[in-house]
């Protein structure tokens, strides 16, 4: 029985916010019989996303927008008629190797891919306030699964054979860029071998670690981001925490967000998800945007670089839940990078005592202590000089006969007790 991968979402139809009307009109068609009921399109949304708003690609874009480099998505195709992926040559024709025959992968009849496509590379359009990282970007559509979820509601699994041969497709079209948003928690041995292909070839593999985490405890496996040379992400919600489901483990490198993320839809609009599917495309495009601004730099070099550039995130660097950190397109791309090896600092060397500033010091000290002595000495002098002067002018009042004590007086004077307006003087 053939093993089969999980695509790693946890809402592919998450509500969409409807902001006005789609940006332009779109008649997105698949190949006709190639899609059962597929998903209609959805309003678009106008207000900028909070992972953009906290990402900010645009400000790598005067350095680089990817332009040049071409990504791969693997995954349920890419709807070239959505209008932030229209523009002529953004959506390469790609190969479907989902269904038998020779049909492209640029169609998408449930908008997984779509969404993912344009995270990475969706245009910028006016009165739109999503974009994706690197809009300068191609995008090869591999298409390798249909619907993440079946009619009776079980998780739709993709052939590790067609996820094989989508990825080796993808290397030998001149993909610089992989995005796998999908994960299994088993080893597959001809995905494995595909995978090493791709890295052997000097691409980025980007994967999804999965959202299988929930209340499991401890390390779940997870493939392909558990693979050798494989950039494994997590998602973050918008506070920056790990999503709960998002699962950790060694395997995790980046993180970036996840949570209730903007993508767009297949023929037009806009859809909220969430999920790991949704955070891997963000470190595609900053790995595109790198591409294009350093050319000879080797897949391992561009990882590296963008693990290194990472925002720190809650679990400190290179822990099991946040890896390096959160993904920052800018600094990947515009941080100084030093080649050369760090030299270790000499020891630190004590200063010599300074003799004469510790005599100085000791003086001080002394002086001090002996004028503490000689304040003391002079204020109890002068307690005991007032306390015999009260007692010679009492004494001297009672002509030195012996008086009684005042509280002995008020217990066997009820009078006493009164106020003292009450009392009078008692004439001798």
């Amino acid at each position: 029985m053939k093993k089969r991968w999980r695509v790693p979402v946890l809402l592919m139809s998450a509500i969409a916010l409807s902001a006005g009307p789609a940006v332009l009109p779109a008649s997105a068609q698949p190949p006709r019989g190639a899609c059962n009921n597929p998903e209609p399109g959805r309003p678009a949304e106008r207000l900028l996303p909070w992972a953009q708003e906290v990402l900010m690609p645009q400000r790598a874009w005067p350095f680089s927008t990817g332009s040049g480099v071409t990504v791969a998505v693997v995954d349920s195709g890419v709807d070239a008629d959505h209008p932030q992926l229209r523009r002529s040559g953004k959506v390469l024709r790609g190969r479907d190797f989902y269904l038998v025959g020779s049909l492209p992968g640029n169609y998408d009849c449930v908008s997984h891919g779509t969404g993912v496509a344009s995270i990475i590379a969706a245009d910028r359009v006016p009165g739109i306030g999503f974009q994706g990282v690197a809009p300068g970007a191609r995008i090869l559509p591999v298409r390798v699964s249909d619907r993440e979820v079946g009619q009776t509601g079980q998780a739709q699994l993709i052939d590790p054979q067609i996820l094989a041969r989508g990825i080796r497709y993808a290397v030998d079209q001149g993909a610089r860029v992989m995005n796998l948003s999908m994960a299994g928690d088993q080893d597959q041995a001809p995905v494995r071998a595909a995978v090493a292909y791709a890295v052997a070839k000097d691409v980025v593999v980007v994967a999804a670690v999965g959202n299988r985490q929930g209340n499991a405890p401890g390390v779940l496996p997870s493939y392909p981001a558990q693979y050798p040379g494989v950039l494994g992400v997590g998602a973050i919600d918008n506070g920056g925490a790990r999503m709960s489901a998002s699962q950790y483990g060694p395997y995790v490198d980046l993180m970036a967000p996840g949570g209730s993320v903007l993508t767009a839809t297949r023929q037009t609009g806009h859809a909220y998800s969430d999920g790991t599917s949704f955070a891997a495309p963000f470190v595609a495009g900053s790995a595109a945007l790198v591409r294009a601004a350093y050319p000879k730099m080797t897949a391992a070099q561009v990882i590296q670089r963008l693990k290194a550039t990472a925002t720190p995130a809650r679990g400190g660097v290179d822990s099991l839940q946040y890896g390096a950190g959160i993904v920052d397109p800018y600094r990947a791309v515009t941080e100084a990078m030093i080649g050369t090896v760090a030299r270790e600092l000499a020891p630190m060397q004590e200063a010599p005592p300074d003799h004469e500033a510790l005599a100085v010091a000791a003086w001080w000290r002394t002086t001090g202590s002996e004028a503490r002595w000689m304040t003391g000495l002079a204020a109890g002098g002068t307690g005991v000089i007032v306390v015999v002067s009260a007692l010679l002018i009492a004494g001297h009042r009672r002509r030195w006969t012996a008086g009684r004590s005042d509280i002995v007086r008020r217990r066997q004077d009820p009078e006493a007790e009164l106020p003292p307006e009450r009392l009078f003087a008692r004439a001798d």
